[in-house]
């Protein structure tokens, strides 16, 4: 379900079903006390205590993967995300991502992975806030998650839990601010379009938006693989 989402958000904005290029990386966040110490570390650099989540966006910003670690792994990690990455998605041929995907690591990804790894680094004489090329897409990707309040910080036990939460919050702004673009033929409205995958029939202009709201969560749950009884 979560392909078939993302497909049709591809679509609607005029690109082809599946990406060959994307971007990736990785956000600390401090963890609840319900994180078990085996699965949380300390982020030396951001001085955060929690975990780490790795994720890889299309050029659109769509989530097409995502890895929940503890927060002192690094590189590790990075590789990983690289053959996650490559065995779900083998389109894809082009990564952009910031410095600390250096080293070892492009080496890596082009000799295994058969992927260019582009690092997009910032100026050393840039000074104040600048918008890097392509890396912006995932720090947007990054504030919709966090904008959920359910991962302001990780207060998931399982790791596996913590990775379905991140999906289920990138599954909600999927839904309500679906990509700009051309219309498919049929000539549907993009929302229209993308609520037709949520729910059976299209939804009346007299249903209260609160209605409309809770059908849109609960279809991004099951799209993540969380299920109502």
């Amino acid at each position: 379900m979560r392909s078939l989402l993302r497909q049709m958000l591809r679509a609607l904005a005029g690109k082809k079903q599946e990406s060959t290029a994307a971007i990736i990386d990785s956000q600390s966040v401090k963890a609840d006390a319900t994180v078990g110490a085996a699965t949380r570390g300390y982020d030396a650099g951001k001085k955060i205590n929690g975990r780490k989540r790795h994720i890889a966006v299309d050029t659109p910003g769509l989530l097409l993967t995502v890895l929940v670690t503890a927060a002192s792994v690094n590189n590790d990690a990075g590789r990983d995300l690289l053959e996650q990455l490559r065995a779900e998605h083998h389109r894809i041929t082009l990564l952009w991502a910031d410095g600390d995907y250096t080293g070892w690591l492009v080496a890596f990804a082009h000799a295994v992975l058969a992927l260019t790894l582009t690092v997009v680094k910032r100026s050393d004489d840039t000074k104040g806030f600048v918008v890097l090329a392509r890396r912006w897409v995932v720090e947007r990707s990054f504030s919709r998650l966090i904008r959920a309040r359910r991962l302001a910080r990780d207060y998931e036990t399982r790791i596996d839990s913590a990775e379905a939460m991140a999906w289920w919050a990138a599954s909600i702004p999927a839904t309500r601010h679906p990509p700009p673009g051309p219309l498919r033929s049929t000539g549907t409205p993009p929302r229209q379009a993308v609520r037709s995958l949520n729910r059976p029939g299209r939804p009346s202009v007299n249903q209260p938006r609160s209605t409309n709201r809770f059908a849109l969560n609960r279809a991004a749950c099951s799209l993540a693989g969380i299920y109502f009884n």
